[in-house]
């Protein structure tokens, strides 16, 4: 089965005569530029990729063959001796980016979830603690600081992600496979890649530099040595590079250090307000387009910022501030990049008719969480619920606008709903065929006198229904 590895990276660049201006490109044409070595580059640009070593601990029981043994629980009356749980640590292995001189290290948010210590490695080999400032599941980034160090460090330069080519020659640095730091080359395969479906804002660059097992978070960078993108997956039937990697662009990289410098636990992105859908070729043709290009506005939200922008159900959005967005994930991304408070324009195609509409960037509306436990006799009694708020949203990787349902945030141990299979994190949508709006409704339902109950949630992005009987 074809799948999707995820992995560690980091950076490094190229310099050849004439790169010193960052708009000028030229292709080797001559046995003398064909020697050209890549050092300079990398000489600039390694120093600023770290590894990042995530510990997590857990408590397991020892596998004994004793424990559920009858006899053995009519003897002792406990489990016997050897089968206390016993403490598990879990290493990770990922790469950074030292992204500001004070000590912010820019990784993915996966490399570090759920990590109950974090170290970081430089290059010159001195090892830091560091705390997490900020994660962003949802564009799967995080920052980092180093712990217990006045010492001002040297960030490595971040590029305009929107300048990249396809056909630019571009170096990841890493420590594949916990080999050692490692720099591998290659060019830029493509920008915009909009089906690869790992994080919110599917807006990746690809490049053939071999990316393996360990490079997750490090670096990719142009000829001048700068940050163009954190490498952050391959497309893999082995867990080996085939040549197909997939790096976060910086103008995103950007917006998450700009919160966390700002002193913000998440990142605050506009909200739009209308639900997308991608242009087909028959769309196209039934609304006389060019092309099947663009994000076709299916609904929206009634007072939303898309609404109040005059745009309607049927309107095809082709550009956001003059760039071209080539379907609903381009949208999302560009609308992503742009700060709350400020305005965009957006170039649509209405009724055969170009127009051009300005959308004010609006923070989305915050939810009171109402945080409530169930304690009515019902297959969720023991839950402890909430509404979504922007936090709970940005932690499920949901948009806090739209999310629907309310959110599973603990479960009492021993309790009915441990028992029936609740988890942390779920989504409860539905209850009886009635939906489920906020912790009001479910509470109402949990102490109706039902015998049958048929739930929907999802469960990791996995929408689930069961029957339950009371």
């Amino acid at each position: 089965m074809t799948t999707i590895r995820l992995l560690l990276v980091a950076l490094c660049a190229v310099v050849f005569p004439g790169a010193a201006n960052a708009q000028t490109k030229q292709v080797p044409v001559t046995r003398a530029e064909m020697a050209l070595s890549f050092a300079p580059t990398v000489k600039k640009a390694a120093p600023a990729v770290v590894n990042v070593y995530a510990l997590k601990r857990s408590q397991q029981r020892p596998n004994n063959p004793f424990m559920d043994d009858e006899f053995f629980r009519r003897f002792f009356g406990t489990a016997p001796q050897g089968s206390m749980p016993m403490e598990r640590v879990q290493r990770s292995l990922g790469s950074g980016v030292i992204v500001h001189e004070s000590g912010l290290v820019i990784t993915n948010h996966h490399v570090i979830n759920g990590a109950d210590e974090i170290r970081v490695a430089l290059n010159d080999r001195r090892e830091f603690e560091a705390e997490v400032v900020l994660r962003d599941p949802r564009s799967d980034l995080a920052v980092l600081r180093l712990l217990k160090t006045k010492e001002r460090f040297s960030p490595i330069e971040i590029a305009d992600s929107d300048e990249v080519e396809v056909g630019d020659l571009v170096l990841a640095i890493g420590d594949p496979f916990g080999v050692g730091q490692t720099v591998t080359q290659g060019i830029v395969s493509a920008t915009a890649r909009t089906r690869v479906g790992i994080t919110d804002f599917q807006f990746f660059i690809q490049t053939d530099a071999a990316i393996n097992p360990g490079n997750s978070g490090g670096a990719l960078v142009d000829v001048n040595g700068r940050l163009v993108g954190i490498n952050t997956a391959i497309f893999s039937r082995s867990g080996g590079s085939h040549g197909i990697g997939f790096a976060i662009p910086t103008n995103m990289v950007k917006v998450v250090l700009a919160s966390a410098l700002a002193g913000n636990k998440l990142v605050a992105r506009p909200y739009f307000g209308a639900r997308l859908q991608p242009v087909t070729a028959e769309i196209a043709e039934s609304l006389n387009l060019k092309r099947p290009a663009g994000a076709l506005i299916a609904s929206i939200m009634p007072a939303s910022p898309a609404a109040k922008a005059g745009l309607r159900a049927g309107d095809v959005i082709i550009e956001v501030d003059g760039i071209p967005v080539d379907d609903p994930a381009a949208l999302n991304y560009r609308y992503a990049l742009k700060a709350i408070g400020s305005s965009a324009n957006l170039t649509v195609e209405r009724n055969g008719k170009t127009i051009t509409l300005a959308i004010k960037l609006e923070a989305a509306p915050e939810r009171e969480a109402d945080e409530i436990e169930i304690s009515a006799r019902s297959p969720f009694s023991g839950a402890r619920v909430s509404n979504f708020t922007n936090e709970i949203a940005n932690r499920l990787r949901a948009d806090p606008a739209t999310a629907e349902g309310i959110v599973v945030v603990d479960i009492s141990q021993g309790s009915t709903a441990e028992r029936v299979g609740l988890r942390p994190g779920d989504v409860i949508l539905e209850v009886n065929g009635t939906k489920i709006e906020n912790t009001g409704d479910l509470d109402r339902l949990a102490r109706s006198d039902a015998r049958l109950w048929r739930i929907t949630i999802t469960r990791g992005g996995q929408r689930r229904s069961v029957v339950i009987r009371g």
